[in-house]
């Protein structure tokens, strides 16, 4: 079985996503990867690599992947987060944070924290 990672960013952090995956995509193709909304669509796009997109965050997609994380159906989440801006769905990343940690996933918020848990779930499926 292939290790499993969702990649999500919020706007202001999409380019950085992108940038983050073009530099990883050896690996990240290795995974089984999903994405939400356009974060999803734009990592398909411009980087190339096979994701299941769900949901747009706010339209359900953190929801989803919060029941992933519940169910044992994901082994790690990178969400470069903005941390500067206001967000209207504050209360759905709260709460996939929150479960990501109650069920000890492994999670990203940065770049730096992205490439450790990369190298980290590739060295469990080595």
């Amino acid at each position: 079985m292939t290790g499993t990672l969702a990649l999500v960013a919020h706007d202001g952090m999409k380019d950085q996503m992108v940038a983050w995956a073009t530099k990883n995509a050896d690996q990240l193709r290795g995974l089984t990867l999903f994405g939400t909304g356009t974060t999803g669509g734009r990592l398909i796009d411009e980087v190339g690599l096979d994701i299941v997109r769900l949901k747009s965050g706010p339209k359900g997609g953190d929801a989803q992947l919060g029941a992933m994380i519940a169910e044992n159906r994901l082994d790690s989440l990178v969400f470069f987060i903005d941390p500067l801006s206001a967000l209207p769905h504050d209360v759905d990343v709260k709460s996939l944070l929150r479960l990501a940690i109650l069920y000890d996933t492994r999670l990203a918020v940065n770049e730096s924290s992205a490439d450790a848990v990369l190298l980290s779930l590739l060295g469990d499926n080595a």
